[in-house]
């Protein structure tokens, strides 16, 4: 969008902060915020709070009140043009009266596509599109790839020392990072749909995989097992009637393994494929037939491997510790050749060193621009 005023860009940022507000509370749609405006003062402010609640359009509408006629709505994602779990926003836009509707970014999904600034062009409005664009696509970059390319989001995630060890050979080094850092992951946990791990790391870390203090979602726990050898008296399997456990496994698993896993509460899924890296390529496409919008992987080594040679990883977050574990035993990162890491956010949690940032084919497909806040709440 050429031409746009200072109040314009300050206006729309304001509706990209307040669409971060809805992180782990809309999914599987997308993180929508808008601000009602005239004679250069924001009269009316809103952001899609939950999924099945009024989008943001609609709140934005409804805090200006009779002051909406004739004035500007600024809206970090396109309205939608049809009948969904609430009626379609741009009908509320049009019966408000707005006169001009600046949008930051279309949205991918087909019943909308266009069509939504198609109507509100229709009715006479004044339409914008592209302030803030590139920011805009940033923060629905999920949503985005679960429209566009039918799989979650998907963020590699691992605490290493100085020395590229991810864990040390002393059961006392279970935990390189600072409790700082284990404290955003535990956000960020609390925000996915879904946290997956590989078997090794279900053996030897025995974890729950769930986010303290909980967060506004119940992730589904995954464990990569291709032979299904979880235990039965591991934490996942023991708590999954409270919280809900999919063991992905490959062809020829155990049929008594399986059947086993089943009676303790675990869902067990298999893949197709023998490979590896085909069957968590299938793994991620059965995610988004189920709509799951964010994955984040926690390893181990393996999983890692597999998962950037599967081209699918999208987001990655490296917690560097400043420590040196040594020892030839230690568990080492070891990846495939991945593209160059495009860097978001460095910070220093706890006297970590956390690297934040997309792979480079993810900032081509998205575009660039500001990372959504790994902490973001209302």
């Amino acid at each position: 969008m050429s031409g746009a005023s200072a109040f314009d860009l300050q206006a729309m940022r304001r509706a990209l902060e307040l669409a971060a507000h809805g992180a782990g509370y809309v999914e599987p749609n997308p993180m929508v915020g808008a601000v009602v405006a005239r004679d250069g003062a924001i009269i009316g402010a809103g952001w899609h709070e939950r999924f099945g609640g009024p989008h943001a359009e609609v709140a934005a509408l409804a805090a200006a009140g009779a002051a909406a006629r004739g004035a500007t709505l600024y809206v970090t994602l396109e309205p939608c043009c049809h009948q969904g779990k609430t009626p379609p926003c741009t009908t509320a836009i049009i019966a408000a009266g707005i006169a001009r509707v600046v949008v930051a970014a279309a949205d991918p999904f087909p019943a909308v596509a266009g069509g939504g600034l198609a109507a509100l062009r229709g009715a006479g409005i004044t339409v914008e599109t592209g302030l803030l664009g590139a920011e805009a696509r940033r923060l629905t970059a999920p949503y985005r790839t679960l429209v566009e390319q039918g799989r979650p989001w998907v963020i590699a995630k691992w605490a290493m020392s100085l020395d590229g060890r991810l864990a040390g050979a002393d059961p006392a080094d279970r935990w390189i990072s600072s409790p700082a850092s284990r404290g955003i992951v535990h956000a960020l946990r609390g925000r996915v749909d879904a946290i997956a791990v590989g078997i090794g790391t279900a053996l030897a870390d025995d974890p729950l995989l769930t986010p303290r203090p909980a967060g506004p979602r119940q992730p589904l726990r995954i464990v990569l097992d291709s032979q299904c050898r979880l235990p039965l008296a591991a934490n996942l399997v023991r708590t999954s009637h409270e919280s809900p456990v999919l063991v992905a496994a490959a062809p020829g698993a155990p049929p008594e393994r399986i059947a086993a896993l089943r009676a303790a509460g675990c869902e067990v899924w298999q893949a197709a494929s023998r490979d590896p890296v085909e069957r968590l390529r299938e793994l991620l496409h059965e995610l988004g037939r189920r709509r799951l919008t964010n994955l984040l992987v926690e390893g181990g080594a393996g999983v890692f491997r597999s998962l950037f040679a599967s081209g699918m990883t999208d987001e990655v977050l490296a917690f560097v510790a400043p420590r040196i574990l040594g020892g030839d035993t230690a568990a080492g990162v070891v990846m495939p050749p991945v593209p160059e890491i495009e860097i978001e956010e460095v910070a220093h949690p706890g006297g970590d060193i956390l690297l934040h940032g997309l792979l480079r084919g993810v900032v081509r497909r998205i575009g660039p621009g500001a990372a959504p806040a790994l902490d973001s709440g209302p």
